[in-house]
Order: C-alpha cells, then sequence, then structure tokens
C-alpha cells in the first residue's frame, strides 16, 4: 500500500532533476507533514495502546524523580523567587504533570513556572487540557526556542526522546569517500536508496566527526538539525541547566564496526526494524543519539557537563532519598506500584541500558 506521505516523496523524487532526495526530507515529511506526517494532527498514544513503551509511560514515578533535578537546579542558583521549568517535545503534557506533582513537597514548587516549546496548535491543546486545570497562569508555551528570549533567567530545560526524532541524513563510505545516501525509484518502482556526491558545507562540517578510514560499505548518519537545535539552545541566555535523555551512545560505541548500517529504526505497534522505507507517515522513525558530540557541542555553547551515564544509573542516584525513606515502613499498594516503575526504569533488561540521561548545567 501506498501511503499518502510516499505519495508526496514519489511526487518530490519526481520533481529533482537528480530524481533523488535526501533521507532527511523523507524522515522529515515522513513524521512531520501536516497533514501526512506521523506526528500531525494530535500526540500519539503511547504505552500499549501505541507502537512504543516511553519512561514516561512506565508511570508517574519517572517525572517526580526528575523534579528533584530541578530542585537541585534551584537550590544551585541561589533558591531564585522566579524559575521555570522548559519542556520541548512535551507530547500530551504528562511528564510535565508527573515533574509538577513531584514539586508540590518542595519549596520550588510554590513559585515555579512552567514552559512548553511548542510549534503546532494540536498539541497545544492536549497539553492545555491535561495541564491547565494544575498549573492555571502558571503555564505558557513559545513556538520555538528563539522565543524564549531574555525570559527566563533561570530554568531547568527539559527534552525527554527529542532528539532522536530530529531528521538525519544517512551517508555510506565507498572506500574512498563519504557519500550521501538518498531516497530514489528503483528499477522495480520501489522506494530504495542510492549515492550522491555531498556537496552541501553543513554536511561536510558533519562529516570531519565521523570515522576516518572505516570499512567499504559501511553506513551511519549524520545530525545537521541536531546541531542546529544545540546552537539555538546555546543562543537563549538563561542560567541553570539542560536535561536531556534518549536512546543513544558514546561515539566509540556508535561507529562500532558491528554498527554498520547506521542506527535509523522504525517503531510500528512495538515492533523494531530496519525496513525505514515502510509505511511512511504511519510508523514513527528514530535515530540514536551521539552524545559525545552533542556534549561536546554544548560545551561550545556554554554549559558545563555535570553527569553523562545510563539511565539506571542517573535515576537510582536520584532516588536514593526516596528509597531511604521507605525503610522500616510498611509497604502501601502505591509504594509497591512505585518500585515496580523504579524497576522497570533502572533494570538493565528494561530500561536502565537502552538510555542514556545527560545533564549539563549554564
Amino acid at each position: 500500500m501506498i501511503t499518502p506521505a510516499e505519495l508526496l516523496i514519489r511526487q518530490l523524487i519526481a520533481a529533482s532533476s537528480r530524481h533523488w532526495v535526501s533521507f532527511a526530507q523523507v524522515m522529515e515529511l515522513a513524521l512531520y507533514h501536516p497533514d501526512h506526517g506521523y506526528y500531525a494532527h494530535s500526540p500519539r498514544r503511547i504505552g500499549r495502546a501505541g507502537d512504543f513503551f516511553t519512561a514516561v509511560s512506565v508511570g508517574p514515578l519517572y517525572g517526580r524523580l526528575l523534579a528533584q533535578v530541578a530542585v537541585e537546579t534551584w537550590e544551585r542558583l541561589g533558591c531564585p523567587p522566579s524559575f521555570t521549568l522548559i519542556e520541548q517535545g512535551a507530547h500530551d503534557g504528562q511528564l510535565a504533570a508527573d515533574v509538577w506533582e513531584g514539586l508540590q513537597s518542595h519549596a520550588l514548587g510554590a513559585v515555579a513556572r512552567y514552559l512548553i516549546v511548542e510549534p503546532q496548535a494540536a498539541y497545544r491543546e492536549a497539553q492545555q487540557q491535561r495541564l491547565g486545570p494544575l498549573l492555571g497562569e502558571r503555564l505558557a508555551w513559545v513556538e520555538n526556542l528563539s522565543g524564549l528570549g531574555s525570559d527566563p533567567a533561570h530554568a531547568l530545560f527539559l527534552c525527554n526522546e527529542l532528539l532522536d526524532a530530529f531528521p538525519v541524513h544517512r551517508v555510506r563510505w565507498n572506500g574512498q569517500a563519504w557519500e550521501e545516501l538518498g531516497v530514489v525509484l528503483d528499477e522495480h518502482d520501489a522506494l530504495g536508496f542510492g549515492p550522491q556526491p555531498i556537496t552541501d558545507l553543513v554536511l561536510a562540517e558533519e562529516l570531519t566527526r565521523l570515522p576516518a578510514d572505516p570499512p567499504a560499505g559501511y553506513t551511519t548518519e549524520v545530525h545537521p538539525a541536531a546541531t542546529q537545535w544545540l546552537r539555538s539552545l546555546a543562543a537563549t541566555s538563561f542560567k541553570g541547566a539542560l536535561m536531556m535523555a534518549d536512546y543513544g551512545h558514546e561515539q566509540a560505541e556508535y561507529y562500532a564496526p558491528e554498527r554498520s548500517e547506521g542506527t535509523v529504526r522504525r517503531y510500528q505497534q512495538h515492533r523494531m526494524d530496519g525496513d525505514i522505507l515502510g509505511a511512511l507517515g504511519l510508523s514513527d522513525l528514530t535515530a540514536h543519539i551521539n552524545f559525545t558530540q552533542v556534549i561536546a557541542e554544548a560545551e561550545r555553547g556554554g554549559f558545563v557537563l555535570e553527569r553523562f551515564m545510563e539511565q539506571g544509573r542517573f535515576l537510582t542516584h536520584l532516588a536514593k532519598p526516596w528509597l531511604a525513606s521507605l525503610e522500616g515502613r510498611p509497604p502501601t499498594s502505591e509504594t509497591m506500584a512505585l518500585l515496580r516503575q523504579f524497576q522497570t526504569l533502572t533494570h538493565p533488561s528494561h530500561m536502565g541500558v537502552a538510555f542514556r540521561m545527560l545533564l549539563m548545567a549554564r
């Protein structure tokens, strides 16, 4: 079946002088086209009823633990009278609701505001429905990072599984040079991949970070959209911290020889595969994050590394005061439910190793 998104991509290929479009264009359209993209119209369902699980879908404990990061950041800044939690990629607002609940037992809860970076009206409406009754006038939106300006002055910037959905370019080493793998129509009139020489200066800059001499045929991705996003974030003026959680690797692991087809994957109905040109617009597309490059770019923008580790270790560190408070107390049904969430979030066979968490201060 040719989906509406695939039909648009076929039209782009036909209109191109090279009969070729970059995979970044395809990924952008398949995910974000206002009518036919996977994330069009309204937030996708996650958890059992959706295509994938996230830490947020496990339960409220994840957000409550992240609230502790906000408290630590606020206290490090000297407990200013105004402090904002900024979130991009807030989906339906569930993480914001969980974080806000976690703040209510702290002094920060009395002064905090919540600001969501969200360009899509349907998502803002869903977020308002969930968060409006909780936050009232302390909830606001901007469409993009440039809307932050000089306000807020003090903030924690949260992004949970944001960068893995940014469009990426696929590149392949042909034995002598890197070439870009774009999308073409093959001899059977099916979507496939075809190479083109790289002439774009932005891509050329990204290539300088890749392995110098991989085996011929080695394929990976470059992330200029993520680089530009980090530079836009660096152009803001708030003091505080950046908290990021996502699928990803450090550089040596990202470019390991066994990862010779890159990290782009398709998710549909809790199945993950490499058929990244199948069911376009109806399935999620993701690419892992190169956290070494993210950290280096953020440091160039004025951020300082605080903590970077697997999700299990990071959340265990945050949970120490809560776990200590449970000692000697009879378990309740709520406590047992939260402990099950903690195990799912931190155990290596669940989410504890697959996700990485990064905290950077400014």
